[in-house]
């Protein structure tokens, strides 16, 4: 019974509480707690090198990062230097080849990265001290051979010459160069020129010149105590001689007195690349840094974003749109970016701008700050279960002299942030009618009425400042039975063809870092197999044999439409051109354009079933180049599909293509033939 009596008077005061909540209102929020951010321990060596230990025993593992504490550093005409330095830091030492060097990391069970400012180095527990020691041999005395130079020069050269025909590469290399100029160390470009420049002395030079532990940081992190970090880091890098590193001066960089845009022609696009940036002041650890992020992340930091929303979601211009903030202690940049359809590249721009205009012209509503706020309050709460993250507030407040109570009062200060605060970070950091506009699209397509938003100007891939494309034209006495005649005979003419019995071309197709075989089989007249295979298994495969056509993926069979069919009968012809003047096609030229910088004839071509698609012959060899076909997907809109072709060489009489990209916007498939043969006697039961 006295159990009973208990209950009702602990209930009782909980039953008057409830009578006297209006549940009809939102609680108010609490006020915001200050964080007790735990401390690392630090230390500092005779030599400079600071060190910093967060322990966590969750699991048997440390990880230790060294990084140095550089703004940047001007390259000139050796671009690219620094980042060749750090991926040579890596291949090898004075004692161990890359060899032996990768053999120890794995046998510890570790991992070593290093690039051009840090080093890092992670292990389960009972090896790190080991893996350390490599770590040391690494920094301090790297092999810097000229032959693994020669290797790392090979691979940057080859992304290099990748990124030129990857629109957001360009965007980004133009933009920086555009922004911060090209003489200052964020806005220099890395091209196979400046790479080419790069010798061994000059990696020696940078490291002798930048590597010191007075401007070093070590960072631990994991199940190690303290004073056994303290220790290793005494071993390893006590010795480390300290130095005098340059301090670069970073010119000012003045923003463009009004709006402007910067158009890279690349007629191969079938969606435009828009981006929208400035320079900021905005100096990490300052008290504006919270508010701006704030303000950002309203604008447009993820899905929940007011461009996202209004790009996306509101026009379908895109599949997402997005800004970012970084601060910097020199020079900071805020950037808009979006991938948007041709013809809607000056909307999106239009939307970008007026987007910006809003957030500093009106004050962000209560809901719609509240929301981010508990959204940015949440996401640093969870950040704090990562011991990394610890680590990482001790060096920004040590690299950015930032109050040492900053993390511990920053859901308190983030909860202080109101719209005027919103407003006003908006109002100081974003000028929309001084902001540097990049496209990098098809030119002919957009530029038109680009002009409102500034003076137009075109530049290359590097950034470079070009003159204006000139709008290529066809020949205006080209009929289409006169052009596909020119075209036949390019190939080699109608007797060569037809003396072409079987074909097959085997080679390589990459297709998001995967090499595929790819192998195409003819048995002329109408009969072909395409093939793309790993290790003997078809990933796709298409085919059209004695009237009977099959598309497959994966195993799985798609249902064959009449656009099909008609695909396959096209693609079971060496040169359809043929079928085009005699199967009830419909042709007509409609103008030229730039394909790979080269003048090539554009016509349309209508199948009987009605389907439009766009080939493209070179104006000179008449030999296709391109195709296009634009198509309605649920969801995506228009979805343009390319295929571009070179590297043409003679068989028995006849010119094929060896190289085809296939671009499919989200997707490519770069397809290589090295192995082409004619007239092998090949029979119909081959291809079943």
């Amino acid at each position: 019974m006295k159990n009973i009596k208990l209950l009702i008077v602990l209930l009782l005061p909980m039953t008057i509480l409830a009578q006297s909540i209006d549940r009809t209102k939102a609680p108010l929020p609490g006020k915001a707690p200050i964080i007790q951010v735990g401390n690392p321990v630090k230390y500092t060596l005779p030599n400079g090198l600071q060190v910093f230990v967060v322990k966590n025993t969750k699991l048997p593992s440390v990880t230790a990062t060294l990084a140095l504490d550089l703004d940047g550093f001007a390259e000139g005409d050796k671009a690219g230097l620094a980042d060749m330095a750090g991926q040579l830091l890596k291949r090898g030492t004075t004692t161990k080849t890359k060899a032996v060097l990768d053999e120890s990391i794995e046998y510890l069970g570790g991992t070593l990265n290093t690039s051009s400012q840090s080093a890092s180095v992670s292990s389960l527990k009972n090896n790190f001290p080991q893996l350390m020691s490599l770590l040391a041999e690494v920094v301090l005395r790297p092999a810097l051979s000229s032959d693994e130079l020669e290797k790392v020069r090979k691979q940057t050269i080859s992304g290099i010459e990748s990124n030129k025909d990857e629109p957001n590469a360009i965007s980004k290399n133009v933009m920086k160069k555009l922004v911060y100029g090209a003489n200052h160390p964020f806005g220099e470009i890395t091209t196979s020129k400046t790479v080419n420049n790069v010798r061994i002395e000059d990696v020696k030079k940078f490291f002798a010149t930048y590597w010191k532990p007075n401007i070093a940081y070590l960072v631990f992190v994991g199940d190690i105590d303290p004073l056994v970090a303290k220790q290793i880091a005494e071993k390893n890098f006590g010795a480390w001689e300290k130095g005098n590193v340059p301090n670069t001066v970073f010119t000012k960089i003045n923003k463009p007195a009004k709006s402007y845009v910067a158009i890279v022609d690349r007629p191969a696009s079938v969606q435009s690349v828009v981006s929208v940036a400035t320079t900021v002041d905005l100096v990490q650890g300052t008290s504006s840094v919270i508010p701006s992020s704030v303000m950002n992340n309203i604008l447009g930091g993820g899905f929940s974003g007011r461009l996202f929303a209004n790009l996306r979601e509101k026009h379908g211009f895109t599949y997402g749109a997005y800004s970012s903030l970084v601060p910097n202690r020199q020079v900071g940049m805020f950037e808009a970016e979006s991938s948007v359809r041709n013809e809607k590249t000056d909307s999106a721009i239009q939307e970008i701008l007026s987007e910006i205009n809003k957030i500093r012209d009106e004050k962000v509503g209560d809901a719609e700050l509240g929301r981010m706020k508990n959204y940015l309050s949440g996401g640093f709460a969870r950040s704090l279960e990562n011991p990394a993250t610890i680590a990482g507030f001790a060096f920004n407040v040590a690299r950015y002299k930032m109050p040492t109570d900053y993390y511990q009062k920053y859901l308190t200060n983030l909860a202080a942030v109101d719209a005027q605060n919103v407003q006003d970070a908006a109002k100081k950091l974003l000028d929309p009618y001084s902001m540097h506009i990049v496209i990098v699209g098809n030119a002919k397509q957009i530029a038109k009425g680009l002009e409102k938003y500034g003076p137009v100007k075109y530049f290359d891939f590097e950034g470079n400042e070009v003159a204006a494309p000139v709008e290529a034209k066809a020949d205006a006495s080209l009929t289409p039975e006169i052009l596909l005649q020119k075209v036949v005979n390019a190939i080699g003419g109608k007797e060569a063809i037809a003396g072409i019995k079987d074909l097959q071309l085997k080679g390589t197709a990459s297709v998001m870092g995967q090499a595929l075989d790819m192998t195409q089989t003819y048995i002329l007249p109408g009969n072909t197999v395409s093939i793309m295979s790993m290790g003997g298994m078809a990933i796709m495969k298409q085919a059209v044999v004695e009237g009977k056509y099959s598309v497959s993926q994966q195993g799985m069979e798609a249902p064959i439409t009449d656009e099909i069919k008609e695909g396959l009968d096209e693609a079971a012809a060496i040169a359809p051109e043929a079928l085009y003047l005699t199967k009830g096609y419909q042709l007509k030229i409609v103008g030229a354009e730039k394909v790979e910088g080269k003048d090539a004839i554009d016509v349309e071509v209508t199948t009987p079933s009605g389907k439009k698609s766009h080939r493209f012959y070179d104006a000179k060899t008449y030999l296709l180049v391109k195709t296009a076909k634009s198509q309605e997907v649920p969801g995506r809109g228009t979805v343009t599909q390319q295929q571009f072709f070179n590297g043409y060489k003679t068989v028995n009489g006849i010119q094929l293509p060896t190289e085809e990209i296939v671009d499919m916007g989200q997707m490519k498939i770069n397809i290589k033939y090295t192995d082409i043969k004619a007239n092998q006697g090949l029979k119909i039961t081959d291809l079943k």
